[in-house]
């Protein structure tokens, strides 16, 4: 502990180097940007493709996250190839957590396109800035309207349908910006009914129903502070998972936060801006349009968080730095009840999740030095303390005898790299360490069902951390026709958290074919690489394309589950007046290092074709857009290595959308 407290001293330090500030205008509340100390990807939510997209399409447009479907709603996302138990998804940095033991509700689901206004994207270590982490982070951010623009009122509506699940969407949003005022509220709703395969095929229990709304109310205290509150609402109803054998009845979330930013004429400090949130998660899921099941369950769950982010950015001639105090308390709880078919007669209950807190309180640091005019160092780390507590403890002494109902563990992490810019190439090469705490999940659940490879899990409460040791790299070429990017990275990570049989206790689900609880191996290696490049053709002729693979093995050279094959995309845009014309193919290659143990065969390679077209237009003083398009032209019949039991995807899907812009 005590290196440990020298190492951060260090990384503290050097904050009052002298040197001259920069000053800040009186009228720059609304203008000001937090410095960016970290060298994450800023996403904004569109893409040239589609423009109706949903979050979870958005986020498959970048080359270091895929998804884990279990049906056409709620996609997981998988950071680096990882598990969102590995990674930290945050809302305008606030922690949110899902109340579904099965992963049917990820942050992305309780967020809509409309009401972000882009995704920061940050790989490994890095994203240890909102708390600790493995994989990265992912940090959706709120659209927030600046103070006094000239355009008092803005904001846009968009309506569109598809063809293959009949899906009608709705999605508004309105703007005020006065000198001292500003709201933000925005609106959507989607109805999709079953969608089909290419084979035309229906695929019972996909439909899904969602509403989503925020509120968004900021005031100007004075020329350099300002207050802002923050609502959202978000309700999914009738929402069926093919992959699953239960869908959901009801989910709700209520989002809020409320937060003060203080800027600073004079000194180093120059932002310091502070946030309070609450927000709660309800999740019922439903398997009574399942006549299939012999035994019926009832598995609610409720997750209730309270948290603080504070956060303090520098600027000193050639130095920036973000200071960030994150302090959060969780409770889950999930429910599962089994009836015979006959629901008169109550057969089982137990706590899935045994009402489980999770108190945690993190200190980051990310800076960033300017070396030269072409180079940069970057580095910083964090230090948390997790701390969990289980009520009802007796569930997991089942299987542990006299494990504690409490457990702290102390969670650091490091990070640093180095960039470099040369006429026309920039390099980087970076590296990290961190601890990341197992999940509710991995440490107290309770015979949660995984219908992928059919057993049964128990948590752990004595797993070790999991330790990554982290290597970076990338290398870029542009100029001003093209430009092309070449990046990897390598983590090894000790006691990496796993299922393995277990040869105490028997199925509790008449599904299952065993029990396994979780454990942690000696370690693990996963690596990524992607390739990603740009060329403009002709001046309204463009080509983008990328290129992505993954490896990972555990101690023993054994396959990891859901690991991405070598993925390719590829598009044209042409523009002519006010037309647009888009193409793109995308697929993978044969996934050949698949993983048994975990459930997964091996899946063929496929690529799907996609075209759309858009016209833009006035009317009278309003901008609009038209567009249709098609996805999977040819109607392809294809199931991804992350596709859940195999379930097969979309074929042929003819969409339409109109937005209005004013």
């Amino acid at each position: 502990m005590k290196n440990l407290l020298i190492i951060f001293g260090i990384l503290f330090l050097g904050i009052n180097t002298q040197a001259q500030h920069v000053p800040i205008t009186r009228d720059s509340i609304h203008k000001i940007e937090e410095v960016n100390v970290t060298a994450n990807v800023k996403k904004k939510i569109e893409t040239e493709m589609k423009m109706a997209i949903s979050v979870d399409e958005f986020l498959a447009s970048s080359d270091n996250i895929s998804f884990i479907k279990r049906g056409a709603y709620a996609w997981e996302p998988l950071l680096n190839n990882m598990s969102t138990e590995r990674s930290t998804i945050t809302i305008d940095g606030m922690h949110i957590f899902g109340a579904c033991t099965d992963k049917m509700d990820p942050v992305t689901s309780y967020v809509e396109s409309n009401n972000l206004s882009a995704i920061d994207i940050t790989s490994g270590q890095e994203g240890s800035l909102h708390g600790a982490t493995v994989a990265g982070s992912i940090d959706l951010k709120k659209k927030s309207t600046p103070f006094g623009l000239k355009k008092k009122w803005s904001g846009g509506y968009q309506t569109g349908f598809e063809t293959n699940n009949k899906q009608f969407f709705n999605l508004g949003n309105l703007s005020y910006s006065s000198d001292r005022f500003v709201a933000d509220g925005s609106i959507a709703f989607r109805k999709a009914g079953n969608y089909y395969d290419g084979s035309n095929n229906e695929v019972k229990h996909s439909q899904y129903s969602k509403f989503n709304t925020s509120l968004g109310l900021a005031y100007k205290m004075s020329p350099l502070s300002s207050i802002r509150m923050d609502a959202i609402y978000d309700k999914a109803e009738d929402v069926g998972f093919p992959a699953l054998p239960m869908d959901l009845w009801l989910s709700r979330a209520l989002i809020t936060s409320a937060a003060y930013k203080q800027l600073f004429e004079k000194g180093i400090v120059r932002v310091w801006d502070t946030k309070l949130y609450f927000n709660t998660v309800e999740h019922y899921m439903d398997d009574t349009k399942r006549p299939e099941n012999l035994v019926h369950m009832d598995m609610p769950g409720w997750s209730t968080t309270y948290g603080l982010v504070s956060r303090v950015n520098l600027k000193r001639a050639d130095y920036n730095a973000e200071i960030q105090l994150n302090a959060y308390d969780n409770t889950s709880i999930a429910e599962m009840t089994m009836y015979p078919q006959d629901r008169s007669n109550k057969t089982m209950f137990a706590y899935s999740w045994p009402w489980v807190t999770t108190r945690f309180v993190g200190l980051s640091m990310s800076n960033s030095w300017d070396l030269s005019d072409i180079s940069r160092l970057n580095f910083g780390g964090s230090l948390g303390w997790n701390y969990n507590y289980s009520k009802y403890v007796e569930f997991n002494w089942i299987f542990y005898p006299g494990t504690p109902q409490e457990k702290n563990r102390i969670l650091p992490a490091l990070h640093a790299s180095y960039q470099l810019h040369i006429n026309q190439f920039d390099f980087s090469v970076g590296t990290g360490y961190g601890h990341r705490a197992p999940s509710v999940s991995e440490g107290y659940g309770y015979y949660i069902y995984n219908s992928f490879d059919r057993y049964d899990y128990i948590g752990n409460p004595d797993l070790k951390n999991e330790i990554s040791y982290e290597a970076n790299a990338s290398v870029g070429f542009k100029n001003d026709k093209m430009a092309i990017e070449a990046k990897i990275n390598y983590f090894h990570i000790q006691n990496y958290i796993v299922g393995r049989i277990m040869n105490l206790g028997s199925p509790m689900n008449y599904q299952s074919v065993g029990v396994k609880g979780y454990t942690s191996l000696d370690y693990a290696k996963l690596f990524n690489t992607a390739i990603n490049a740009k060329y403009d053709i002709l001046q309204h002729l463009h080509w983008k394309g990328t290129l992505t693979y993954a490896r990972a093995t555990d101690h023993k050279n054994g396959n990891l589950p859901f690991i991405r094959p070598l993925t390719y995309q590829t598009s044209l845009h042409y523009m002519y007046g006010k037309f647009g014309i888009q193409t793109s193919v995308h697929g993978d290659f044969v996934q050949e290092h698949y993983s048994p143990e975990y459930g997964e065969d091996p899946t063929p390679a496929y690529h799907i074709w996609n075209v759309s077209t858009d016209y833009t237009f006035n009317i009278k003083n309003y901008s609009a857009v038209l567009q249709v398009g098609a996805e999977n032209l040819f109607n392809e019949y294809y199931s991804t290595y992350a596709d859940w039991g195999n379930i097969p995807r979309m074929g042929r899907n003819i969409y339409t959308s109109l937005k209005f812009n004013f």
